[in-house]
């Protein structure tokens, strides 16, 4: 038995795969009985109205969004994120004063 092996089977005797199922299999975080449950989609049914994404942010303008974001919401915007800003801030570009060398 090779030390993967060894790994594999140590680390099954430690987790319960039931419940890993049922957290991967999102049973875990589903309503209690009695609770309402949300709409049920069927599996592999995806929003079409977005996408998720990932981009790369230098820490500073991370930083400086995530301050933006902290003075929105002190001044009542409760629901201000760092998604919601970036759309906003899309919508103020124009196009024509981005600078070449961008």
């Amino acid at each position: 038995m090779n030390r993967s092996d060894d790994l594999h089977e140590a680390t099954a005797r430690v987790l319960d795969r039931d419940e890993i199922d049922g957290v991967l299999g999102g049973s875990f975080y589903s309503p209690q009985s009695g609770e309402r449950a949300a709409t049920p989609r069927t599996p592999g049914e995806r929003p079409t109205h977005y996408k998720v994404i990932c981009i790369s942010m230098y820490t500073d303008d991370l930083e400086r969004l995530d301050e933006m974001v902290q003075t929105l919401k002190t001044r009542g915007l409760t629901k201000a994120n760092r998604s919601a800003l970036i759309r906003y801030a899309l919508g103020s570009v124009k196009l024509d004063d981005v600078p070449k060398g961008l």
